[in-house]
């Protein structure tokens, strides 16, 4: 009888698992987990987030820039409007 088994033991996994079809649910599951690991393996998080912060960096410096613009504009009228009044 053991001779007639061992063609079928050897094809089962060593960690007992059985083959039988997983649930969709679990499946689902799975490849979630999947996603999730990923995203934090390759620190796609990491980029997101220090993409974010030159963004924001870059939109507060054109702000500064524009203000500064206007302050130069706003003291070179005035230096012209106190010229021309002398």
């Amino acid at each position: 009888m053991l001779a007639r088994k061992i063609p079928i033991l050897v094809t089962l996994s060593k960690n007992g698992g059985g083959k039988g079809a997983k649930h969709r649910y679990i499946l689902s599951i799975e490849g979630k987990i999947k996603k999730v690991s990923i995203f934090f393996e390759k620190q796609i998080f990491l980029h997101r987030f220090l993409l974010w912060i030159k963004i924001m960096v870059v939109k507060i410096e054109a702000k500064i820039d524009s203000l500064l613009h206007k302050i130069r504009k706003k003291a070179q009228q005035r230096d012209k409007d106190i010229n021309d009044k002398k």
